[in-house]
């Protein structure tokens, strides 16, 4: 009897190892100081991610374009290429998660940050729990599937929660898991005025703010890339929100 319960009691170890693995989520660390790393790499172990870090632009620029990762952790004062260049790359051929970290802390850093297609900023230093919380929202954001949702139809576009994609007269629209969030938020919408505070809310689990400019700068990616003619399909109401229109589908 004795030896039946130590194989049962071995077996659901090994049961609960195995689904940790599964959920196990892979990060990487592109920053160049290596402390800082191996602290971050034993923190987050801790909170079942798999942490890989590369040192420079070039050599984290080539792995995450190798894909596999769930999230990107990208210092912007690294050499060879900084962070701003890596990001850059890297949204021509992958839409991974990537929350910026760095020391500079100047608006335009921010907004420039944000308008390569960073899904966060967080200046340094930083708490641990803060990162982490971060990156749960991130993740929550870009992993979310509603199998039970519909496709929403706005004219030619075509907005799938499902597969989190989004199409205008069949043809991908290359979307951040950000702007493919705001974007269903105003799809599920269906023409009513979805407000500032209401987006903010869904995004990042609070109010926005007067000074706040992260969702300025998302709203103004979304225009870009859903314009097809002279009407821009997201109007701003002054003062309340935005509301997403019909999209045409003849070209730009």
């Amino acid at each position: 009897m004795a030896r039946k319960g130590y194989i049962a009691s071995a077996g659901m170890r090994v049961e609960k190892m195995a689904k940790e693995a599964a959920n196990e989520k892979r990060m990487l660390l592109i920053e160049d100081d290596v402390d800082l790393c191996a602290l971050m790499t034993d923190f987050f172990s801790q909170h079942n991610f798999r942490a890989e870090a590369a040192h420079d632009g070039t050599t984290g620029l080539a792995r995450a374009l190798e894909g596999g990762f769930d999230i990107i952790l990208l210092d912007v004062m690294i050499p060879v290429l900084d962070g701003f260049d890596v990001l850059r790359a890297l949204r021509q051929r992958s839409a991974t998660p990537v929350i910026m970290l760095t020391a500079r802390t100047e608006r335009e850093d921010r907004i420039g940050g944000l308008d390569l297609g960073a899904d966060d900023y967080l200046p340094k230093p930083f708490e641990p729990g803060e990162l982490l919380a971060r990156i749960r929202a991130v993740l929550r954001r870009s992993g979310h599937i509603e199998q039970r949702d519909e496709k929403f139809k706005r004219g030619a576009l075509s907005v799938d929660p499902a597969l989190r994609k989004a199409t205008i007269n069949g043809e991908p629209v290359e979307l951040t898991s950000i702007e493919f969030d705001i974007l269903l938020l105003l799809a599920r919408a269906a023409g009513r005025i979805v407000s500032r505070d209401e987006i903010s809310a869904a995004l990042h689990q609070r109010e926005a703010t007067p000074f706040e400019r992260s969702l300025d700068v998302h709203i103004s990616h979304l225009r870009k890339k859903l314009s097809r003619g002279e009407e821009n399909p997201i109007r701003t109401i002054r003062g309340v929100g935005y509301m997403l229109g019909p999209v045409s589908g003849d070209a730009a």
